[in-house]
This record gives structure tokens, sequence and C-alpha cells, in this order.
């Protein structure tokens, strides 16, 4: 049987946090019949959203991954994702609308457009997505719509039009007025899966017209049949829905849609509304790169039968091995098929193909082109491009954001160790925002992600997953030490154990150098320190350098000057000279009154300007230094210097402080010495752990 692309739609489910996302996906499989019960999201029946398939998901009440379905609505195909909201998973809305021909905006009929409203809406005009909005919770109290469709035209600027009116609103919400058909539709049955069509309540009737006029107005802009149709009074139904749908393709219109998916109100409306006016897969252009022919854009075809292009853009570690989510542009992917990495190079022959529903999976033949789907025990990296062998082009990757904060984690035994350097390589394949090192001066683990929440939720997912018991901890700050005067030494160092001993005078002096870490001069005149063993007195003043007195951190910014030491024909040796190095480095550090210094990084927050003054204050408060400010439109840049040891958890501190609208950057800048009242705490603090060491 040949699939038609006409009747496919890629559709993604993206919002803010707690605006109803997976309760309204729930609603959406109901009513077409791919689950025949409804579970909460907050799973009281024990069981939760079918799309919240993973424990941490249940019982927190979020969605961590995204997680992907199909489902069947009036002889259509619909694949959804349904997205997080939270910020900190970004990268699952990120690569989800990579890959997806539509959206639906869900927005709260209370809290309108919200912080991570403005980041979706902004991801989505990156991939130009089209969509279609739609006010959810219309029946909690203080619901208002139209307050929603004002804010997303001054916040979101959408030319946002309502399709439809509600007929009642908080407890009295009973059902919508379709501006298309001007027709009431109330939602009866147990669970609102019988529609009852009506006529418009007299009372709404003047509201109802006055919207139509409105959406008339907006939608004659992409159609002249429909103008002159209008004009005339009369408009034939399919002709407004061809030019709301061209207007949306476009991204010209947003139809905005009202009902509440938890009282199963105005979700069927919607399905229609997808099928009516997000495009399918032919609909949207999709380009690659000929890597073959100087990385030439060539435009893709979604046709069946042309050569194979299908783009990796998730990967997740499952029971059975690695599952590769994949979206084929152009050409087929059958099993048993040779296909081609083209990062790599590499063939691979396919094995298993399944279509997802959340964590349950169908095996399938073949995916045409259009289509969503996954394969199984394939290696490759996600955003990895698969094509026929005798092609070599290559999709544009997905924009990955750089991580902001990090933890630096400890096992706490052998066997945690394996299983958390499992754990951590298998984390760092599936999520690009989420970044593993070993720090080798401290010798810790450091993690490193897009907010707290994310990294709770991976270190929560080794213990559970992986069965390895770590601890977390702030990063310990990289500190370097120096000095700040000139001071001499001279220094002999001689042992006598019978036969041949050690024996070595070094003296000189150090002082400050800025001009980089550390610089040897050899002044000695008249052979006082044989020549075989000045670069014996170098390695152990390097060696010294490895270690400072104050903290034990790597010291930094000294000149060493010898001009004076002695030699012993017998008892002199590489070894007594590097020993006598160490010492004199030891007596003249401790005399040129040493100093700690920290690292400074830059950091550059991007806020709304009505929140300057906090996001000043609060890095004011972190000892940060401002450098300068700068607005551009609504949003304004501050640059400021910041200890790091002052920037852990800064990244809530600023959500929570501007509504989570803000975001900032970091990168290091230069070493700056530590105050005095902090420099002593952390000498006391180092002392006391040195004992406890003892």
């Amino acid at each position: 049987m040949k699939k038609d692309p006409a009747k496919v739609r890629n559709i993604g489910i993206s919002a803010h946090i707690d605006a109803g996302k997976t309760t309204l996906t729930e609603r959406i499989l109901f009513y077409t019949q791919r689950i025949h019960a409804i579970h909460d999201v907050k799973g009281k029946d024990g069981v939760g959203a079918t799309m919240d398939f993973m424990e941490l998901e249940k019982e927190r009440g979020i969605t961590i991954t995204s997680a992907a379905t199909y489902c069947e609505w009036d002889d259509h195909e619909i694949n959804i994702i349904d997205t997080p909201g939270h910020v900190d998973f970004t990268i699952e809305v990120e690569r989800a609308l990579r890959v997806l021909d539509g959206g639906v905006l869900v927005l709260c009929s209370v809290g309108g457009v919200q912080s991570q409203s403005i980041t979706v809406d902004r991801q989505m005009a990156r991939y130009k997505v089209p969509c279609v909005a739609f006010i959810n919770k219309c029946d909690r109290s203080g619901a208002n719509p139209m307050k929603v469709i004002e804010q997303l035209r001054e916040k979101l600027k959408h030319n946002a039009v309502a399709m439809q009116v509600p007929i009642g609103l908080e407890n009295n919400f009973k059902g919508v007025v379709d501006l298309v058909s001007m027709k009431a539709i109330y939602f009866e049955g147990n669970q609102g899966e019988q529609l009852r069509v009506d006529e418009i309540p007299d009372e709404l009737r003047d509201e109802a017209e006055a919207r139509r006029e409105e959406l008339l107005d907006a939608a004659s802009m992409f159609s002249e049949e429909l103008m002159e149709a209008a004009l005339e009074g009369d408009v034939p139904e399919d002709l407004l829905i061809e030019a709301i749908r061209i207007g949306t393709l476009e991204r010209g219109i947003t139809p905005v849609f009202v009902g509440s998916a938890y009282k199963n109100t105005g979700v069927q409306p919607l399905l229609d509304a997808v099928t009516r006016y997000l495009p399918h897969p032919a609909e949207i252009e999709n380009k690659a790169l000929d890597m073959d022919n100087e990385e030439k854009e060539v435009v893709l075809k979604t046709d069946p039968d042309a050569p194979l292009v299908a783009l990796a853009f998730k990967l997740e570690e499952g029971r059975y091995g690695q599952l590769t989510y994949i979206r084929v542009y152009q050409g087929t992917l059958r099993k048993g098929d040779t296909i081609v990495n083209s990062r790599t190079g590499r063939k691979v022959k396919v094995g298993r193909v399944v279509r997802m529903h959340a964590d349950q999976m169908e095996d399938i033949e073949a995916i045409p082109a259009g289509y969503i789907g996954a394969l199984f025990g394939i290696d490759c990296a996600s955003g990895d491009t698969f094509c026929s062998p005798d092609i070599r082009y290559s999709m544009t990757s997905m924009h990955v954001p750089e991580p902001v904060i990090s933890l630096a984690i400890v096992p706490e035994d052998n066997k945690a160790q394996q299983n958390m350097s499992k754990a951590l390589s298998r984390f760092s394949k599936e999520d690009p925002t989420f970044r593993v090192h070993v720090d080798h001066e401290t010798g810790d683990t450091i993690i490193s992600g897009m907010g707290e929440l994310h990294l709770e939720v991976y270190i929560e997912r080794m213990r559970r997953e992986y069965n390895a018991a770590v601890t977390s901890g702030a990063p310990q700050v990289a500190y370097r030490e120096t000095i700040s005067r000139k001071a001499e030494f001279n220094y002999t160092h001689k042992k006598q154990t019978g036969g041949s001993g050690q024996f070595g005078r070094v003296a000189g002096y150090m002082e400050p150098y800025d001009e980089g870490e550390f610089e040897f001069v050899n002044n000695i005149v008249g052979g006082a320190i044989p020549t075989e063993f000045i670069s014996s007195c170098e390695k152990g003043f390097r060696a010294s350098m490895e270690k400072g007195t104050l903290l034990g951190f790597p010291v930094t910014g000294i000149r060493v000057v010898i001009n004076d030491g002695a030699a012993h024909s017998v008892d002199s040796s590489d070894m007594a000279f590097q020993a006598a190095a160490r010492g004199a480095f030891r007596e003249g550090f401790s005399k040129a009154k040493p100093i700690i210094l920290e690292p400074i990084m830059k950091v550059a927050v991007e806020t709304p300007t009505e929140f300057q003054g906090a996001v000043m204050g609060s890095l004011n408060q972190r000892r940060g230094m401002i450098l300068g400010s700068q607005d551009e439109g609504d949003m304004c840049v501050i640059e400021a210097e910041v200890p790091l040891s002052e920037m852990f958890g800064y990244s809530t501190d600023l959500r929570s402080g501007t509504q989570g609208k803000a975001q900032f950057t970091m990168e290091f800048s230069t070493y700056r010495q530590v105050p005095k009242s902090i420099a002593e705490e952390l000498i006391k603090k180092a002392q006391e752990e040195k004992k406890k060491a003892a």
C-alpha cells in the first residue's frame, strides 16, 4: 500500500511548564482511539500519563524527555512529539522542532504567554515551524482567553486570530462557538467524546459576529477570492479554510483555539485544525548539503522513490540497545537496506525498523518519506544524516545551547565508579547539552548542564537506572597562589649517611612576574654551581610550583633568579640540587607574602529591561563588577566580571528573579586576588581538612 504524504502531519506540542501539554496529548490519544482510558499526569491512579513513561516523570508530574507517538484522525495520520516545558530540557524541544512540520503552541488561559512560551516561540521561528495555538484551562478561575490572544500579539508578535469563542468560562465553561461554521459545539458523554452541534446562544451572537469579521479580515489578506466573497457577504466555508491554511503555512496567521484538555472540552476541533491548517511534509521545503559537490544546497523531495535522506535526531539507550529516532525526508528506509552515515562514511545495515508509541514499539517494514520512526542497533550520533550509498548529503544540524552550570560528582566505591562511567557515557551521547569532563587539577568528575534540575534528574537516573551511588557537590574552584613582593633565599641541602652523601646550596631571590607563569634566570658567575646542575635547579623550582603552601593549588606568576650557590666534588648530584631548589623555593615563598588568586568569569546576562535593576543588584551581591549594559529592543544585555566561586546556583536565582525570562552565558576571563577575609577563611578550611586527613 502506497501512503499519501498529503495525509500525514508531523506535529510537536510545546508550551511553558504546566500549560497542559501532556494532558492534551493524552486526550488526543483517547479521542483517536490509540488508548482506551484517560490517565492523569500526576498519576493519582498510579499509572500516569501515557507519554510520561519514566518513573521520574510520573513522580514529579513533569515531562523530562520528549516522547513520540502517532494516531489517526479523519483519515489522516498524525505523528506527535510531546516535549518538556522546563528550560533545563530545552534540547528536547530543539530537536523535536528540528524535524517537525508544524506545532501546537499550548498556552494557559490564566498564565497567558509565559517565559518558556517565549523561548519555544523563538525555537519555532528558528526552524520556521508554522503553528496553531490552543488556549487551555478555560475552566480555571481567572481564565481569560481573549487577554491571552492580545499577549500573543504583543509579546510574541503573532498575527493571532480567534477561531472560536468560549461558551461560558471558569466553572460555566460548556463549549465553544466555531467561527468558521458559525455553530456552537458542546462536548457531551462521560469524557466529552460526543459532539453536539447547535445554534449560537443569543447572548454570544454579537461577539461571535465581531470576532468572525476579524477572522475574515485577517484571512482575506491571503486570498483575493475570499476578499471578493467577503465584500459580497457570502463566504463559502471551504474558501475561508483554504485562506487560513495559506496564512498559517506562511506563518502570517496563528489560528487560536480554546478549550480545557483536563475537562475534555475543545480537543476534537483542535485535531480538525491540525489536519486542516498545518502543513503536510511535501509543503515544507527541506534542504541538505551535497558533500560531494562543495556543500551545494539541494532541495529534498518528499518522494518515497527518490534516493534516501534521513536525519537521526534523538538517541535513547533502551532495553535492547540503542534506539535511534529518525525522520525520513526523502526516499524510503526499509528493513534490510544498506545505508551510509554521511558524517563518518560508514555503511550500516538496517536491522529492525519500529514505530514508537511512548515507550512501546511496533515493528514495521519501512519508513517512507515524511514519516518519523526509529531504528535499532545502529551506532551513530545525534544529528547524523543517513543516505543511500550513491549520494552523500548532510542535513544541517540543530542549535545546541552551551551548558551554564556544573557539579562535581564522586562515586562512593569501585562498583559505583564503573556504573557511573557507563551512565555518563550514555547520557552525554544522548543529550548534547549534558557534558562531562575530569578536572586535571582537582581530579573531580565535573558534569555540566542547562540548570540545576537538569543535573539533578541525571544524578537521580544514575542511582536508579545504573545503581551508581554518587554524591554531588559544588565543583572545587581552581584557585592559584602567587607572591606579592620580592624575597631572597639561601638554602643548603646536605645529607651525610656514610658513603657518598648529598650536598647543594642555592641562593638568589624571587619576585612577582606579570608576563607569564614562571621564569627562571641564571645569574651565576664563576661556576659556583656547575653548569650541569643548573637544569636540576630549574627542575626543582618547577616541581615546587605545582603545589603552593597556602591551599595546595598551583603557583603562578613568579620569576626566580639564582646568583650564588655551592657544590661538592663528590656529594653534589642532580637529586641534591633538585632538593636544594625545592627548599630554597619554600624559604623564599613564605617570605614573599604569598596571596591567593581566584578565577574571574566574564558573565553576560540577557534580560527583559524591566528586570535590569534586579539583575545588576544580584550581580553586585555576588562580588560582581558591572562592565556595562546595552539595550537591544525590549531586552537588555548586562556584562560583568564575577568570581567563579560566587556563580554556583546563579542560574536558579536568575530564573526566579526574572520569572524565568533571563538567561546568561559565562566564560573565563582572568585571575584576581581574593579579598583578605575570604582568603583567611579558605586557608582555615584547608588546614582543617589537612588535620582530618592526617
